[in-house]
């Protein structure tokens, strides 16, 4: 399926930035980019590192010289922003705004436009992102494979459960750096734990993609646990205690608030 010859953007953050990034880093995927200056620091800067990047100070041109229009807005202001705009029917919309509902997106809209939301993650600047889309649909996938690979979600639960598991970004980071501090506060340094920590969490999560579809992550888990050695000791000691238990409250917390 082929790109968009120009994809618009309307809103300038960091995930902008990073997909704008992904899509023009050599060998470019799309000829050319159309964004808004909201986030003028940002705009300039990708204007001055890709030629491709167009700024424009108004939104309403960005939707009509874009076939296909990525909605990148603060939850908080977007539908101010959108609902001014003039939309045509049948025309690709993307949206990448958190925690807004598709009712809501298409009444801000007011045309009937073929609208795809899509939960893009930091890692497709480096073209490695994992991107879940709902509704399934060929051009959006597209677009996200060029970025990494993107997740076609049959409903809205399934979209809904994987923007839960995008949550816990912050918990991995939050587990090495509480490893971390444990092995500062017993006298490591903390430049000695970091280096030792995050190759050996690196390591693990190219194992488990390397595993293949078929392996349970539980398998992976035993495998690296001996039985009676000191891995299955502190998995016990995490699953009983607590952390399992703790880690499913807080994605069904995420997932009550996605899904309303």
């Amino acid at each position: 399926m082929p790109l968009p010859a120009k994809i618009g953007f309307i809103g300038t953050g960091s995930i902008t930035d990073a997909m704008v990034r992904g899509l023009l880093v050599e060998p470019a995927a799309v000829p050319h980019v159309m964004m808004s200056q909201r986030s003028a620091d940002v705009s300039a800067k990708l204007a001055a590192d890709f030629p491709q990047v167009l700024v424009s100070i108004d939104n309403q041109a960005i939707v009509d010289g874009c076939d296909t229009v990525m909605l990148a807005i603060r939850p908080q202001i977007a539908e101010e922003v959108i609902r001014p705009l003039l939309f045509r029917d049948g025309q690709k919309v993307i949206s990448v705004i958190a925690a807004t509902s598709r009712p809501n997106l298409l009444e801000w809209i007011g045309a009937d436009v073929l609208l795809t939301q899509a939960i893009p993650l930091p890692f497709v600047e480096r073209r490695k992102g994992v991107t879940a889309i709902y509704p399934p649909d060929a051009n959006t996938a597209a677009i996200f494979n060029a970025l990494g690979t993107a997740v076609e979600c049959a409903t809205k639960v399934e979209y809904d459960l994987l923007a839960s598991a995008s949550a816990l970004m912050g918990t991995y980071f939050g587990i090495m750096h509480r490893a971390t501090e444990w092995l500062a506060e017993n006298g490591l340094p903390e430049e000695k734990g970091r280096a030792y920590i995050a190759p050996l969490f690196a390591e693990l999560s190219e194992t488990a993609l390397l595993a293949g579809k078929d392996t349970k992550f539980l398998d992976l888990s035993r495998e690296f646990a001996t039985k009676g050695g000191l891995n299955e000791q502190a998995f016990l000691d995490f699953d009983g205690k607590g952390g399992s238990g703790a880690l499913k409250q807080a994605l069904n917390r995420v997932l009550e608030r996605v899904s309303t």
